[in-house]
């Protein structure tokens, strides 16, 4: 079946709302000229380039990645074209999607930043604030008003709070990032651990139903990772936008400014004390309330998108599934709560997609969605929604074309992987290679097939940092490196038993694992796990057990896994396993050289 076998029934569905201002592109480029003949000092320039969603690359000042804002995850047809475009024409032809609904072109010459800015513009997209010390890309669960399990649908909710932040003067100088997640329910988000976290919610009064959410503050992934705490049992939809001011200029006004460290909010929360800072936040509420401008709303528009169904010139429904069919509809597909209606999730291998591919989604999303656009997601994927149920198997055919109908894309099987080395300043080891290794390897043995695993995810990232939010993981691993005698090897410490659902919790550690043991350390544990599991057990569940100290199997604790695993991590001597001192994806000595990051510039 061929793209012209397909038609809309009406006009491509463009973007509500333009991100954009193309006079940022033009001053962009003034100012890199400026930079160049050393009219502008490097420290002004970095915070200048960050606030513009230019971040540094890997040892060297010439090159920048451009980080692509998806406010709520959306993401249209048009705007994979021009995506496509500008990552043949100024990046390395590909792109890379991120944890936080946001998509990166690597490796593009400073000079040619300004040349994206412009054409990404003329789709209403931007990086501004991609990056930098200021309110973040808004982000929304690619499962929201899908969700069967959802009170309503959040997503207006992050596009306006995305909207009245963006650029807002009082955003632009916080002492570090800041994060709004919203998501669908207690099981399809993250929002205990981000700065502010809010879960729809609703209650009856008078017989009325009042639409509200339920708020999470001080939570965060790091080096020093925290749960966030609920504010109060319910929050109206009216005092949303209150709330998120009031909790901004907190962080602005009493946030750690010198120690660049420990300036994120959370560290403010865990250090005033829960309560202490749960009180000033209903204070400094009170005063936003009474003292903004009665223009001061959040502009929610609650006009549901037209959803309308591709009509077919030819029906290939008698055609036969093709192989490989089954196994991707049971991995990488969710039954939306409308009726014959599926959501589609694309596995990607940590993140990573070709210029040709991306021009693919945009023709698939055009013949197979009937919203017309997409959604990113939480775990570097892309979710093609309102896909009927009927054209699955078409739709598993055109995907299969272009190599993007692997399989496993919810489940363990699809770990996360942050940029590592490939391009990071603070990475020690090459996470992203990691991560495609495990992918390909647990595909191979057909992981993604087991319903005890399904639950259950694995996350790496570079360094402690927790780019790749490997503490929310059911095995999590970050990178460092080892050595024997002189022999330096890339190594990870391992943590089990992360979560991120209405039961959140921080993984606890576990060892030490040599990079190229790391796949043996994985498919032990899921070896124990088969042995000592109970027959309603997930992975997740048994390891849950496990590290909180309530298994009664022989496996009754963190320290039992740790003496099983710990002969898989003893380190050949470099003439007996040469291999095992490089890192994946390199062919040269291993060695721990970083530079500076930007994470609080």
């Amino acid at each position: 079946m061929t793209a012209s076998n397909l038609k809309q029934t009406a006009k491509p569905v463009k973007p509500k709302t333009n991100w954009a201002r193309l006079d940022e592109a033009e001053n962009f480029a003034k100012t890199v000229k400026l930079f160049r003949q050393g009219k502008y000092n490097e420290d002004s320039f970095r915070r200048f380039r960050l606030q513009h969603g230019a971040y540094g690359t890997r040892m060297t000042s010439d090159y920048a990645m451009v980080r692509i804002k998806l406010p709520a995850g959306e993401i249209y047809p048009n705007q994979f074209e021009k995506i496509s475009q500008l990552s043949e024409q100024y990046s390395i032809g590909n792109a890379h999607f991120t944890t936080r609904e946001s998509i990166q072109l690597h490796w593009v010459i400073l000079e040619d930043v300004s040349e994206i800015l412009s054409s990404l513009a003329e789709v209403g997209l931007t990086s501004r604030e991609a990056c930098g010390n200021t309110v973040r890309n808004v982000m929304c669960s690619p499962l929201s008003g899908v969700c069967s399990e959802e009170k309503f649908d959040a997503t207006p909710y992050a596009l306006a709070t995305a909207k009245f932040f963006l650029r807002n003067p009082m955003t632009q100088a916080l002492p570090r990032k800041f994060k709004f997640t919203f998501t669908c329910c207690e099981k399809h988000g993250m929002a205990r651990i981000v700065d502010v976290g809010l879960i729809p919610q609703t209650r009856e009064i008078d017989g009325e139903i009042q639409r509200g959410f339920k708020i999470f503050l001080g939570g965060g992934l790091g080096n020093k990772s925290f749960v966030g705490h609920q504010l109060e049992e319910f929050t109206p939809e009216d005092d949303i936008l209150y709330t998120s001011i009031a909790v901004v200029r907190l962080f602005d006004r009493m946030g750690d400014r010198t120690n660049l460290a420990r300036n994120r909010m959370r560290y403010l929360v865990n250090e005033m004390g829960w309560e202490k800072f749960q009180n000033l936040v209903l204070k400094e509420r009170a005063v936003v309330r009474a003292t903004q401008s009665v223009i001061t709303r959040l502009k929610v528009d609650k006009t549901p998108s037209e959803v309308r169904r591709p009509i077919r010139i030819s029906d290939e429904s008698g055609e036969s599934a093709p192989d490989g069919f089954a196994r991707w509809v049971k991995s990488n597909t969710v039954q939306q709560k409308q009726s014959d209606y599926y959501s589609v999730f694309i596995t990607l291998e940590a993140g990573d997609i070709t210029s040709n591919q991306l021009t693919t989604l945009a023709e698939i999303i055009r013949d197979f969605s009937a919203e017309g656009k997409a959604r990113t997601g939480f775990n570097q994927n892309v979710a093609i929604r309102f896909v009927h149920g009927d054209d699955l198997s078409k739709i598993y055919t055109r995907l299969l074309r272009m190599g993007l109908a692997k399989s496993g894309a919810l489940t363990m099987t699809a770990p996360i992987g942050c940029s590592g080395t490939s391009s990071c300043n603070l990475a020690l080891t090459n996470s992203h290679r990691l991560a495609k290794e495990v992918q390909r390897k647990f595909l191979e043995l057909k992981l993604d097939e087991d319903d005890d695993l399904r639950d259950s995810s694995i996350k790496i990232s570079g360094c402690p940092n927790s780019c790749g939010q490997h503490g929310i993981a059911t095995i999590g691993f970050f990178g460092g490196g080892a050595r024997v005698g002189k022999d330096m090897y890339p190594n990870y410490q391992m943590s089990l038993g992360g979560r991120s659902d209405g039961d959140a919790m921080l993984g606890e550690i576990c060892l030490r694992v040599p990079a190229k043991r790391v796949i043996p350390v994985i498919l032990k544990i899921v070896e124990l796990f088969k042995e000592h599991k109970k027959s309603d057990d997930s992975l997740q569940s048994w390891i849950h057990r496990v590290v909180t100290g309530n298994e009664n199997s022989q496996i009754k604790s963190l320290n039992d896994i740790k003496k099983i695993l710990e002969p898989l991590t003893i380190p050949p001597t470099k003439e007996e396993d040469p291999d095992f001192y490089l890192d994946y994806g390199s062919d040269t000595s291993y060695h721990t050289k970083t530079g500076k990051g930007e994470c609080a510039a």
